[in-house]
């Protein structure tokens, strides 16, 4: 009798090493999505950032597209450096009327991670340009 657990003993050893390898590798899985989520999510916080403090800078009485742009860009450049912002294009113009400053930005932010999808979006903040008073 004894030897018959010692046989089943025998065959079952490492059978819970597998089960870990398991249970770590999705965790890594799911780690990584939830640290790419978190990835997209502070770049678009950025970009959205950017494009708000372009506009409201670029709508003052003697500022305009060029002021917006620079704006945008320095804060995009401070807060996104490095591969996520390369791909983040910030354009600025007159809106559909001549007191309206338009920001646009289309970003796409690819995965350091192979397998996991890329990031498209497009945003866009609007501002009331300030007239000068007339004396």
């Amino acid at each position: 009798m004894a030897r018959c657990r010692d046989a089943a003993a025998a065959d079952e050893r490492g059978e819970i090493g597998v089960g870990i390898l398991l249970a770590v590798t999705l965790t890594l899985v799911v780690a990584v999505g939830i640290v790419n989520i978190f990835m997209y999510l502070y770049g678009q916080s950025v970009v959205r950032a950017a494009l708000d403090e372009g506009v409201r800078a670029g709508s003052r009485v003697d500022a305009g597209v060029v002021v917006c742009l620079d704006r945008a860009q320095q804060v995009l450049d401070d807060l996104l450096a490095g591969d996520l912002g390369d791909n983040v294009a910030i354009a600025c113009a007159p809106g559909a009327t001549p007191a309206e400053l338009v920001a646009t930005a289309d970003a796409t932010f690819e995965s350091p991670m192979p397998g996991v999808p890329t990031w498209t979006f497009r945003l866009e903040a609007r501002a009331t340009q300030e007239l000068a008073a007339n004396p």
